[in-house]
């Protein structure tokens, strides 16, 4: 496998984004709160508009498209951007691709000017919450219902955040 390239995309983009979206809904629906169906009904001008509400980046390797992760604002915290719809191509999981995805997310939300950025992760999912750990997010008191359900009506969420500023109330 050669590297990992990630590219953050633009509105005029809306296809290709669509196309890995859709892959995702398709491959792993049990991840995702929408559903295939659902999506692929959008027309054009929906799909726009989602590229206008988050900033959509795609890893590529070998020029194909293998991993998506948006990066939007995490509403009810300030100045804190959060990580969504994470998705990596099955035959490539474990080989970097997630880990170069949230590195790009973080450093786009640092350049965009957020002090941090949120991940949201299950709070029975040790592996998700080992991974988002180890690029040193730490879990908060914020939860919420699963917005996924996997079986459970207990299931909840755990935000973890990393700070991507110097803690300026520290000062």
């Amino acid at each position: 496998m050669t590297g990992i390239h990630v590219q953050s995309l633009t509105e005029e983009d809306w296809a290709r984004f669509r196309a890995i979206r859709l892959a995702a809904l398709e491959e792993s629906p049990e991840a995702f709160v929408a559903g295939l169906a659902e999506e692929q009904a959008y027309d054009e001008e929906l799909w726009r508009l989602r590229m206008r509400r988050a900033q959509r980046m795609v890893a590529d390797v070998d020029g194909d498209a293998v991993g998506v992760v948006s990066v939007g604002v995490l509403e009810d915290a300030e100045n804190t951007a959060e990580i969504f719809g994470l998705w990596v191509r099955p035959d490539l999981r474990g080989r970097g691709v997630a880990a170069t995805l949230v590195r790009s997310a973080s450093q786009q939300a640092a350049d965009d000017g957020f002090d941090r950025i949120a991940y949201w992760v299950g709070t029975d999912n040790g592996r998700a919450v080992a991974f988002a750990s180890g690029f040193g997010f730490r879990p908060t008191g914020r939860r919420r219902p699963m917005r996924v359900s996997l079986g459970g009506d207990d299931e909840e969420e755990i935000a973890m955040v990393l700070p991507l500023a110097e803690d300026r109330s520290a000062s």
